[in-house]
Parts: structure tokens; C-alpha cells; sequence
């Protein structure tokens, strides 16, 4: 059985040939459903650092992201689809369209080089 420790802190980490940052989930535990990820922007202003050396003053905003999965099974349809919109993606129906559509043309653009 699966548990969600407290103590299990979710490491973001990254492939050297890849921008999609992945999770190593520990055996027994659970994915993450949310992550905390302070977003950090430059205010352009300087302050003093320990040595007299100028630090950048920086913005931290706190956000949230969420697990698409859990809120697609946990969610009404209609509900998910808003969500999906907010984020500027198609309705989950449409999006399953055009990925039906962009396959087939893969599979007989890669089937006509084999021939």
C-alpha cells in the first residue's frame, strides 16, 4: 500500500539533453498531486550582499501545480474541460481528436518510407 510520507520531499531534476523535468518517486510512495515552486524574477534593483558585493533584489511567487490526472478522474467533464481552457488547451475531446489525427499521419508518413 501506497503512503504519502511528510517526509518525502519531491526533487525536480532534469536530463541533460531534455527541458522536461522528471521525479524520482521513491518506492511505497505516492506521486506528487501538488507542487510548490517559487518562481523567482529579478526587481532589477541591487542591496549590499554579506561582503559589500551587489546582490540582485529578487520577486518570489509562490505557485501551485497540480496533477492533470487527478483533476481529469476527480473532476465533471464540463469542469475539467474550463480547467483545460484556463491553461490554453483544447477540450480534452478535441485534443484526443487531433492527436488521433496527428498519429495517423506519423504512422503513414513513417509506413510510405519503409515501402
Amino acid at each position: 500500500m501506497k503512503k504519502n510520507s511528510k517526509n518525502w520531499i519531491p526533487e525536480i531534476c532534469y536530463e541533460e539533453d531534455s527541458n522536461i523535468p522528471f521525479i524520482n518517486v521513491p518506492g511505497g510512495e505516492d506521486d506528487p498531486a501538488l507542487l510548490f515552486i517559487f518562481v523567482n524574477r529579478s526587481t532589477g534593483e541591487f542591496e549590499p550582499g554579506p561582503k559589500g558585493e551587489e546582490l540582485p533584489v529578487m520577486e518570489m511567487d509562490l505557485r501551485q501545480f497540480a496533477d492533470m490526472k487527478i483533476l481529469k478522474e476527480r473532476l465533471p467533464e464540463s469542469t475539467y474541460d474550463e480547467v483545460r481552457k484556463c491553461l490554453g488547451l483544447q477540450p480534452l475531446k478535441d485534443a484526443t481528436a487531433a492527436g488521433k489525427t496527428i498519429t495517423a499521419k506519423v504512422a503513414k508518413n513513417v509506413g510510405g518510407e519503409h515501402s
